[in-house]
């Protein structure tokens, strides 16, 4: 299989405008994050997918490769689609650009569903939730799946709801946002209308759910942590520094 991974970056956040530039090691954040891609055995190429010329430009500056895209794109999966169309790629990685704690056997991951079965359209990740504090945050998409793995649903509500007269167990999993489609399937999504349940819960991969299709979710020991404001950034840095095994990257 030809894998390419496509990096969406944009640059106009709502919450932390420019985040893609923001430096980490001496390096601005996407150039971070596409090394880390790299690093994978199994990519093929890896490209940044923007609509903002000053990310063009530092990408162009560390040697990466870049494709400017529409600034009229909803989400980070049109935005690939948009440069997966020319491509001739069987499958097609989608890591986000403020995603630096991304590992490359996470991406492996990802892709070796698709070598055991040839009926996969997605796959995606998730981990057990150890930290408790994560199971009500609405900041951390849960998921819950079927006897096969296959999506049920994902929310930033709690899933499941355990009742009160409920005594056992319950394992709650942190929906990972990294995803690998077949090319033609990702064309195929970003000819899908936003659905309704994608719109109230702001979760994209629910618009795949909605019309009828499967995401296969693989379970990980790794964890990731978005980098979605200031605060996040600190915390990421801190993370990279740290000596933990589970955060290390170099």
């Amino acid at each position: 299989m030809k894998i390419t991974a496509i990096i969406p970056a944009r640059y106009d956040s709502n919450r932390f405008p420019g985040k893609p530039l923001v430096d980490i090691k001496n390096q601005p954040m996407i150039e971070y994050v596409y090394k880390r891609v790299k690093k994978s055995e199994i990519i093929d190429q890896v490209i940044i997918a923007t609509d903002d010329r000053r990310i063009v430009e530092a990408v162009k500056n560390f040697g990466g490769k870049v494709e400017m895209t529409s600034r009229d794109q909803k989400s980070g999966t049109d935005r690939i689609a948009e440069v997966a169309k020319n491509l001739t790629a069987d499958i097609i990685v989608n890591v986000q650009g403020d995603e630096p704690l991304i590992k490359p056997v996470m991406i492996e991951q990802l892709v070796k569903p698709f070598e055991e079965n040839k009926e996969l359209s997605m796959t995606t990740l998730e981990k057990k939730i150890e930290d408790l504090n994560e199971i009500n945050n609405p900041n951390v998409v849960k998921v819950v799946t079927d006897v096969n793995n296959f999506a049920l649903y994902f929310s930033r509500a709690t899933i499941p709801y355990q009742r009160q007269d409920h005594s056992g167990h319950v394992d709650y999993y942190k929906h990972i946002g990294v995803y690998a489609f077949r090319r033609n399937f990702l064309l195929k999504y970003s000819e899908m209308d936003e659905s309704e349940l994608e719109k109230i819960e702001s979760l994209e991969q629910l618009r795949v759910l909605e019309n009828g299709y499967k995401i296969k979710v693989v379970e990980t020991a790794f964890d990731t942590v978005g980098v979605d404001t200031p605060e996040d950034l600190k915390y990421v840095k801190k993370l990279i520094q740290s000596e933990d095994i589970d955060y290390r990257l170099e």
